[in-house]
């Protein structure tokens, strides 16, 4: 499947609501940096530098949905407590979201807490009531979903087994899925999935489904056997299967089962990916796509996910910017300035040196490959500048490029060393360099430290300037010239 109308349904998606009802909790995150191990045990001691917290669970679901450009309805429990106060805090501020959280003053707000350090996760602690909610907060998020759906293209059952989603909850949303022609997704949690009844769309992980139906799931045909055997026995209409760097798979209607490959170029953190795909099938379905759409729309925006550090979002932007340069897995990061500077950011908290290099790149020769290599050598993150068509027209000359700019970013992301492409339109990078701030700034032995533009920028913040020496014979001049003496 070509995947060519894909855009067309992320656009066709933006502002359509989705009633999310779940398990809402709080991720608190503590960075710090680990020097020595504890004379008391042998185990890192961290020093704490910082903290952050954001929505977790069917709030980062929400989260997600509002930043792929739905409009939310959130619906769930929280304490009578600081932390559920924290949380409906960080939810109100947050647009698109509507967050309607009923306070419950004998439970506790679910709270996770992580420690970083070096960009790595030490430690998960969870405070948490696991119990069933009661039958009043039960009975006001079924009036709540009754009310919420009659303006909704989709419903999510975002399920945690943190007491939310009750039978009662379940049933409620099914009737409003009938009632008013929605589709309902459930993300389930434990070994009976059939407790979700009629839905629309179920959607476990790999270890999930292995788990309830007590069948492996390792290759391709254990996947296929154990969604045979699901849909035998469950009354979900279509299941979805997430198979992290494999993939997804998912079969309907007692058809056989399809798989959709997709990878990551890095993973770096898991948190929530799986968040980001069920708010992206979402996406795909409000959008009015098929259910191999929204899988490869899930795909897609999980993959870019797994890039980020803690518990991230996806753009409706990225999204459509991975569509763009044709690739699935979302690896690829072909970013506006705002969505980048957003990314720098992102990698900074994780305490990731942030790299940044520049060229037109119009013929990609080994002189390129050297700079980029040594430039990811040296830091964290790379983000690579780019010169546009009409750029690199003022710059080179009415006959260049030779390849436009889409075709250069998409030849440039595909490369390991490169985790971000910036399009510019100026002569110079000054302003992107000047706008993203790098912490080292990278060109090639053509030139001088007097002579880089935006090295006075970088060094001026205590960052590094660092020139790579040239490959002899190689330049995209010296390509063209060999390319026209073959011709003649």
């Amino acid at each position: 499947m070509s995947g060519t109308h894909l855009p067309d349904l992320v656009r066709a998606a933006k502002g359509k609501r989705v009633v999310c009802v779940g398990d809402v909790m709080l991720d608190r995150f503590i960075y710090g940096g680990v020097t020595r191990i504890s004379p008391e045990a042998p185990v890192p001691i961290m020093r704490r530098t910082r903290e952050a917290a954001m929505p977790g669970g069917a709030g980062n679901v929400a989260r997600n949905l509002a930043s792929l450009g739905l409009s939310v309805s959130l619906i769930g429990v929280v304490g009578d407590d600081g932390e559920g106060r924290e949380l409906a805090a960080l939810l109100g501020s947050i647009d698109g979201v509507d967050a309607d959280l009923i306070a419950m003053r004998d439970r506790s707000t679910t709270l996770k807490t992580r420690f970083v350090a070096g960009g790595q996760q030490l430690l998960r602690v969870d405070a948490e009531d696991t119990s069933p909610i009661e039958a009043g907060p039960e009975a006001e998020l079924i009036a709540s979903i009754a009310d919420e759906a009659e303006s909704a293209g989709v419903i999510i059952l975002s399920d945690y087994a943190k007491g939310a989603v009750t039978d009662g909850v379940i049933a409620a949303a099914l009737e409003a899925g009938a009632r008013h022609g929605i589709p309902v997704i459930a993300d389930p949690k434990g070994r009976d999935f059939a407790r979700y009844g009629g839905v629309d769309l179920i959607k476990p992980n790999a270890s999930e489904l292995a788990v309830a139906m007590g069948l492996p799931v390792e290759t391709d045909q254990d996947v296929e056997t154990a969604l045979v055997a699901a849909q035998s026995v469950l009354p979900a209409k279509a299941i979805v299967v997430t198979r992290a760097a494999k993939g997804m798979s998912f079969a309907a209607d007692g058809a056989p089962a399809v798989h959709l490959s997709g990878q990551a170029r890095e993973v770096y953190d898991v948190s929530g990916a799986g968040d980001t795909s069920i708010a992206a099938l979402a996406l795909g379905l409000a959008g009015g796509g098929t259910l191999a759409d929204a899988v490869s729309l899930a795909i897609t925006a999980s993959g870019i996910a797994v890039g980020k550090a803690g518990t991230a979002t996806v753009s409706a932007e990225e999204v459509l910017s991975a569509l763009q340069m044709g690739l699935r897995n979302g690896g690829v990061s072909y970013l506006s300035l705002d969505t980048a500077m957003a990314q720098v950011a992102t990698w900074r908290e994780a305490g990731l040196t942030v790299g940044f290099t520049n060229g037109c790149f119009d013929i990609l020769h080994p002189g390129h490959l050297r700079v980029l290599e040594e430039a990811k050598a040296r830091c964290g993150r790379l983000v690579v500048g780019l010169n546009s068509d009409a750029s690199v027209r003022r710059l080179k000359g009415p006959t260049r490029p030779v390849n436009d700019a889409d075709s250069r970013a998409r030849v440039l992301s595909g490369l390991m060393a490169v985790d971000a492409v910036v399009v510019f339109d100026a002569d110079t990078p000054r302003d992107l360099i000047e706008a993203l701030q790098p912490d080292l700034l990278v060109k090639g032995g053509d030139y001088t430290i007097d002579t880089i533009v935006g090295a006075d920028t970088v060094q001026a913040r205590g960052g590094t300037v660092h020139i790579v020496p040239l490959v002899d014979g190689q330049s995209t001049t010296a390509a063209i010239a060999r390319a026209k003496a073959k011709a003649e």
